[in-house]
């Protein structure tokens, strides 16, 4: 779930129950204590009124194929002996119910558009832009074309069966705390919610407005400078395909000036912008375009590490997986681990999203796998010409006005049903349409049109090798496109970036927007699975992605997505790591997901301290400029928990994208409308007169590039002295001023984890950071040694247990905080789990 989507239920849980951050329980209300692994007995009793994991306990699930042994290890894993596939997912439904019932229907509710059904009519923005976006429409018709019959709907329906079985088993007082909040009960799961949950995870990973930033910036700066600084491949290549380099592929060169705005941009983003029929529509100018949800932006720059090392450069001489999805750190976790067994069909083990069936990064006794982010445009815009501007009918297509492919009335209810808004969606046979100022835009998006991912999962987990897992994947999945590495026992690596990826008209870029109005606009295919950015075994020894561009133009001029939807830092980080170390070991690997060092920082610091000083010498007597000087030069550089300049040096960075993109800020506005990728300060650094670096709010003064970088870490240097108080005397430490929090998915905040320092920032490996908006960081980290039998470890921030009053809530923090990782068991039958690594044992039977 979003954390504008949490924000607005907090708000809806206060309301509902008529406080602030407070609580209702038997014992009366009062302020919702901090949880330092201890909640008092009222809130305990509030929270669950029984034992949430008694040591036995015996259920009934009437579609069960046979009885299902569930033995919960001293990690709180479930293990899962079924007989049949059915069995398993049944029994993997019922135990994620057990666990995190609350957040299974909140996720879906997300991507259903339902929420205001639960909490009321203030979730009703983030209802709409779900609807908006096509998303309900998008999952029935999902569930429609893979029915009851097929394999995987037969699975989907076996998870519901094992959610509603344990919902069956509750009464009112053993309901989730959340429930009782909002004094509603827990519904009835249906195999739709399963795709409501799908198309969320795709509303996360596979969205990205890059159409607006491109055409604000030609609005604002002219096509030559818009195009270099947020169309054109990213300045450093350090690329997914292996390139057969020792190093990355540097390319620096000069950034057009500012130049005169485009005309016609403009026009077309004034057009956008206008509110004509906002009030009808309720549609907020620009909102389709650009992503009204900060988290979206927020997890790109904060994504995923996977990477795999080949036998020839492993200490044991066994190929080696690593992964660590960097998403909002929630609680409970977006995760839930889990083991299965099915003698005969598949054994599996990792983690499962609550509300999906199967296990997206996880292992089995012969492949590992994780994944990353690709950061493809997968979502592009048209303008259309509709035959009633104010109650359309048709469309226009190549001179024909068009009927409409659908017409769909949304409509939204609160918790006593009653209707609270009405929305009329369009859809033209790319997809919804929607009145954005004076323009209608539809949209085709790739998540609207996937949905065969579930049984690419299925059959990859059959997977006996690193190949035939991918070419599972490869057969069936299509968003969000992700980059899957894959070990195997014979040694094997393997990385493909899997997913489906559009072939647009004329320059194939999907950028613009588009007329709408001529078919020759339309995509006209997909790329085949041969062009995927890919590597098997290459020489150098190992795969890694981390967010980067996945192939370098000079290898194929492919086009997944403009610069702005990747990151280098990270990439160059664990290639920088891997090359040094020919004979790396398990414990090595665990050690680079909380790496504390900065390929980013390496070179932007000593630019900033170089102009500081520049400045200085020139005649800058400013007291604060020489302290944050002498700060930062002395800053080793690594983000561990202790150091004292990280903090002053992500804020002058902040300082200088302020100063240096000033001609983004269009008239009548102080907000920035356009904000390159980081990557271009390395170009505009090498040129220090180049025009970006004049401030045009100043007059008679022309800036260059010392001037603006030390006017950034003075004024750095003067905001944390005001926040944090003078570094001299109470140093800026880490850890202090940056710990990870982990908040309540509602951000209920006597629910949220403490504080807790970490090493590693942002453009580290560990690029866990946490702020007063939300929390972002290694959601999962895993570590797996291919030998014969695979050697797994594993960690996530919190517990097993969404129940706040729950020691299994938050017993996996303090290990995943100091960067430690626990031994994962993998019994082949339940026998194999010893009686003292036992915690709790479930039979459920017909």
């Amino acid at each position: 779930m979003s954390m504008t989507t949490g924000r607005l239920i907090t708000a809806a849980l206060c309301a509902a129950v008529g406080i602030g951050a407070t609580y209702v329980g038997v014992a009366g209300a009062g302020p919702l204590p901090p949880l330092g692994g201890l909640l008092s007995p009222a809130v305990g009793l509030w929270a669950n009124a029984v034992d949430d994991l008694p040591a036995e306990a015996t259920s009934s699930i009437p579609s069960l194929d046979g009885t299902v042994d569930v033995r919960y290890d001293s990690r709180s894993v479930p293990h899962i002996f079924a007989t049949t596939d059915a069995d398993a997912m049944r029994a993997l439904g019922y135990v994620t119910a057990r666990d995190r019932l609350f957040q299974l229907e909140i996720q879906s509710r997300a991507g259903e558009g339902t929420l205001t059904e639960l909490v009321g009519d203030v979730a009703l923005p983030a209802d709409q832009e779900t609807r908006r976006l096509g998303m309900p429409r998008s999952a029935e018709r999902k569930w429609r074309d893979i029915g009851e019959s097929t394999p995987s709907g037969k699975l989907l329906l076996a998870y519901a069966d094992g959610v509603n079985a344990y919902r069956a088993t509750l009464s009112p007082a053993q309901w989730p705390v959340e429930y009782k909040l909002l004094n509603r009960a827990p519904r009835e799961w249906l195999p739709l919610h399963s795709i409501h949950v799908l198309n969320r995870m795709g509303y996360t990973l596979a969205r990205g407005p890059g159409e607006l930033e491109l055409l604000e910036a030609r609005a604002l700066v002219g096509d030559a400078a818009a195009n270099a600084l947020m169309e054109e491949n990213s300045p450093v290549q350090e690329p997914i395909q292996p390139m057969n380099r020792n190093a990355a592929r540097v390319a620096l060169s000069a950034i057009p000036a500012p130049g005169a705005p485009d005309s016609l941009a403009a026009r077309m983003v004034a057009s956008l912008r206008t509110n004509t029929n906002a009030t009808t529509t309720g549609m907020s100018p620009l909102s389709w375009l650009k992503d009204i949800d900060p988290t979206v932006e927020q997890a790109r720059a904060f994504a995923s590490n996977n990477w795999a090392v080949a036998p020839s450069r492993s200490a044991n001489g066994h190929a080696m997986l690593a992964g660590d999805p960097h998403l909002e750190l929630t609680l409970p976790s977006i995760w839930y681990e889990v083991h299965i067994v099915v003698p005969g069909s598949f054994e599996i083990g990792g983690v499962s999203i609550p509300g999906l069936p199967g296990i997206p990064i996880g292992y089995s006794r012969a492949v590992a796998w994780s994944a990353t982010n690709t950061g493809a445009d997968v979502m592009d815009f048209w303008r259309e010409k509709v035959d009633n501007d104010a109650a359309p009918t048709a469309y226009e297509l190549d001179g024909v006005m068009t009927k409409f492919a659908d017409t769909r009335t949304e409509t939204y209810r609160d918790k006593l049903g009653r209707v609270i808004d009405v929305d009329t969606i369009y859809y033209t046979h790319r997809g919804p349409m929607q009145r954005q100022g004076r323009e209608w835009l539809s949209m085709r998006w790739t998540v609207l049109e996937s949905g065969k991912e579930l049984q690419g999962y299925f059959a990859a987990f059959h997977a006996t090798t690193a190949s035939a897992f991918l070419d599972s994947m490869a057969q069936y999945y299509q968003a969000p496109a992700q980059n899957f590495i894959t070990a195997d026992t014979s040694g094997t690596i393997m990385i493909r970036s899997t997913g489906r990826y559009p072939v647009r008209a004329d320059s194939g870029r999907g950028t613009d927007v588009r007329d709408g109005w001529l078919r020759r606009n339309d995509w006209i295919g997909d790329w085949p699975v041969a062009r995927y950015p890919q590597g098997r075994n290459p020489a150098q020894g190992y795969l890694a992605s981390a967010n980067q561009q996945p192939i370098d133009p000079q290898q194929d001029a492919l086009y997944l997505g403009p610069d702005p939807n990747f990151e280098i830092w990270r990439a160059l980080q664990i290639n920088r790591l891997l090359r040094a170390d020919s004979t790396v070991t398990a414990d090595e690997m665990r050690g680079f997901h909380t790496n504390p060092g900065s390929v980013r920082a390496d070179l932007l610091v000593p630019a900033l301290v170089s102009a500081a000083q520049a400045r200085i010498a020139a005649g800058d007597n400013s007291a604060s400029l020489k302290a944050a000087t002498t700060l930062l030069a002395s800053w080793n550089r690594q983000y561990t928990r202790d150091n004292t300049g990280a903090r002053l040096f992500e804020t002058a960075i902040a300082q200088t994208t302020a100063l240096l993109y000033d001609e983004f800020i269009p008239a009548k506005s102080d907000v920035r409308s356009v904000t390159p990728s980081e990557s271009r300060l390395l170009q505009l650094i090498a040129d220090s007169a180049n025009g970006w670096w004049d401030d045009r709010r100043t007059t008679n003064v022309r800036e260059d590039r010392n001037v603006i970088l030390a006017k950034a870490l003075r004024a750095a240097y003067d905001t944390l002295v005001t926040e944090y108080g003078d570094p001299t005397k109470t140093p800026w430490t880490w850890g202090r001023v940056a710990p990870a929090k982990p908040n309540h998915l509602l951000r209920l905040a006597g629910f949220a984890a403490p504080e807790m320092p970490i090493d590693g920032g942002r453009g580290t490996l560990n690029p866990s950071v946490g702020s007063k908006r939300a929390n972002f960081g290694a959601s999962w980290r895993m570590v797996v040694e291919m030998d014969k039998e695979p050697r797994i470890r594993a960690v996530y921030p919190g517990g097993q247990s969404g129940n706040p009053a729950s020691t299994r809530y938050l017993d996996r923090y303090a290990m995943w905080a100091n960067g430690q990782l626990d031994s994962v068991r993998t019994p082949r039958t339940a026998k194999d789990l010893a009686a003292s690594d036992t915690r709790a044992v479930l039979t459920l039977t017909r």
